[in-house]
């Protein structure tokens, strides 16, 4: 009884987890929108960038969780810290705490022409590192099933295990590109080009919407589809 609890929790834990960084890479894409169309560009790529920070922050721990749900049987050689991605994870982390430092210090005008482009070229860097967390997860998850017995290992839907795949693949390349993408326009803007305040909006913009699609609520359902 203890044990079903304590998996139920963990998986409400987990679902809070994705639908909050989810919310915040939509605050991001909503703010951003709104210093696109003229409504104080500073202002609302100084608060987009505090936003992100705290949805990156919130999808690092809620990746976590997702690993934490992968079990190897007694005596299974388990997988290296390396498979797992916690470097990339633990990165994300230092990142979002930065980039919420970087937003609060851009807020008070404190050098925010140069403070957001360094946080938009962080925030992308960190999801370029960890663009196949979600596939990592497919892969460490496929492991310990074929390590279960066979009635089990023979329960699983292949079909649901073709759809997790394509969309941890898929989730890979996407993440990858947008964090490229910002990386990019973050050092034009750094570069002191006329248009720095709508590059940054861009690559915020598209660093949200990866959010949105390639975040730990990604990685839930790609582990709920491996499980049913």
């Amino acid at each position: 009884m203890s044990i079903t609890r304590d998996i139920a929790s963990h998986d409400n834990a987990v679902a809070y987890g994705g639908l909050i960084d989810a919310i915040g890479g939509v605050a991001t894409i909503v703010l951003v929108i709104c210093g696109l169309v003229g409504i104080s560009p500073a202002m609302m790529i100084a608060i987009a960038t505090i936003v992100f920070g705290v949805a990156l922050l919130i999808q690092g721990g809620a990746m976590l969780s997702d690993y934490a749900q992968v079990v190897f049987p007694d005596g299974a050689r388990t997988a290296t810290p390396e498979q797992m991605g916690g470097n990339s994870l633990a990165l994300v982390f230092l990142v979002g705490a930065g980039g919420i430092v970087l937003g609060v210090l851009s807020l008070l005008g404190i050098a925010a022409p140069v403070l957001t482009p360094v946080a938009v070229i962080a925030f992308g860097t960190a999801l370029l590192l960890s663009s196949n967390a979600v596939w990592r997860l497919y892969v460490l998850r496929r492991a310990s099933m074929a390590m279960e017995p066979t009635s089990v290992a023979q329960s699983q839907h292949i079909g649901a295990e073709m759809l997790a795949s394509e969309m941890a693949s898929g989730s890979a390349g996407i993440q990858a590109l947008a964090g490229l993408a910002a990386i990019v326009l973050g050092i034009l803007a750094l570069a002191g080009n006329t248009a720095d305040l709508t590059l940054i909006l861009v690559a915020l913009l598209a660093l949200g919407a990866t959010l949105v699609l390639t975040g730990s609520t990604l990685s839930a359902t790609v582990l709920s589809f491996m499980r049913s």
